[in-house]
């Protein structure tokens, strides 16, 4: 039987013992055999936004949440499971796996949509979050991509020139298309480049460990037209034309990236997608569990209204849930 499997099914009978008063023990049998799990990603898997819930105290800068998907499997499988989360927010690839990162906070400068000041920046750097992994570690989780694409870059942008935009103009896909930057043709490769040499990368410091990558959610809904122009709860002044281009060309793709790095490697994808269907930016109350460029009107100097395009807490449930199947999938 594989370590993973074996250590799983150990620590499910530990848990057993301890509910029927084996607790008791001067050494718990759960503490003994939990998973050693490390969660390594970017602000879809910290948290980063109010809608996902309270910080973590101490800050650090990365903005992680206490209903971040690690943080409710973390409560769901207790004494299953030994976590270490260094997930961050604003992280890339390379700060996975090979560069110290300087976590941002909520400072936020996006020109002509955003600029926040968060007063405790600037945050000591964090190191890469591979250093949390060794030759014990049992799983490892890892939800990263969109930063090293630019997805942040690429929203601001389509903000930006969808305010003057025309009715049926897709003046973000133009842009990008131009020639005059670089193609998402071309920042795909290198995400799908870079994504392999992290893997390996995890391989070779956790052994023994299963690794479970987690793809993106839905966030812009299969038609556009659902989304009201202007509505900074949901896209702000993004054309739909620029909406359906984002969504087929954009996001997809780099799903289709990290699923398909992931499986050359051996692991196991998480779809994260599939589930959300019917939940995007533009979805009404209960169904939207993607917050919109704003999760909520008010002061635009007010870090609490700003989301970004981030799970609040019934995405991260969402993929809390699968994360966790997968997890005890073996």
């Amino acid at each position: 039987m594989p370590r993973f499997r074996t250590k799983l099914a150990g620590a499910a009978a530990a848990a057993a013992l301890c509910l029927l008063g084996a607790s008791a023990l001067s050494t718990p049998a759960s503490a003994a055999s939990s998973l050693e799990w490390v969660a390594l990603g970017d602000s879809y898997t910290a948290g980063v936004i109010h809608a996902a819930g309270p910080f973590e105290e101490p800050r650090d800068g990365c903005q992680r949440t206490i209903e971040s998907y690690p943080e409710v499997i973390r409560r769901d499988l207790g004494s299953l499971v030994h976590l270490r989360n260094v997930s961050c927010g604003n992280a890339t690839i390379a700060d996975v796996y090979r560069t110290e990162q300087e976590p941002i906070g909520y400072e936020l400068h996006i020109p002509g949509v955003v600029d926040i000041h968060d007063p405790d920046y600037p945050f000591p750097p964090v190191p890469p979050q591979i250093d949390a992994l060794s030759p014990s570690t049992d799983l490892v989780t890892v939800g990263i991509g969109g930063n090293s694409l630019g997805f942040g870059e690429i929203l601001g942008q389509c903000i930006r020139l969808g305010s003057s935009g025309t009715i049926g103009s897709r003046p973000c896909k133009d842009h990008y298309t131009s020639g005059t930057t670089e193609s998402i043709e071309a920042r795909l490769e290198r995400v799908r480049a870079e994504y392999d040499q992290m893997l390996t990368a995890i391989h070779a410091r956790a052994p023994f460990a299963k690794v479970l990558t987690v793809g993106y959610p839905v966030v812009i809904p299969d038609s556009a037209a659902y989304c009201l122009y202007g509505n900074p709860l949901q896209f702000a002044t993004i054309r739909h034309a620029d909406l359906n281009w984002l969504r087929d060309e954009v996001l997809q793709p780099l799903n289709t990236v990290i699923r398909q790095t992931t499986a050359a490697h051996g692991d196991h994808y998480v779809d994260i997608y599939s589930s959300s269907k019917g939940h995007s930016v533009c979805a009404l109350g209960q169904n939207k569990w993607v917050e919109g460029v704003k999760e909520r009107l008010g002061d635009n100097e007010n870090p609490n209204t700003w989301a970004l395009v981030h799970p609040n807490t019934r995405g991260q449930a969402n993929a809390a849930a699968h994360v966790e199947d997968a997890i005890l999938g073996g």
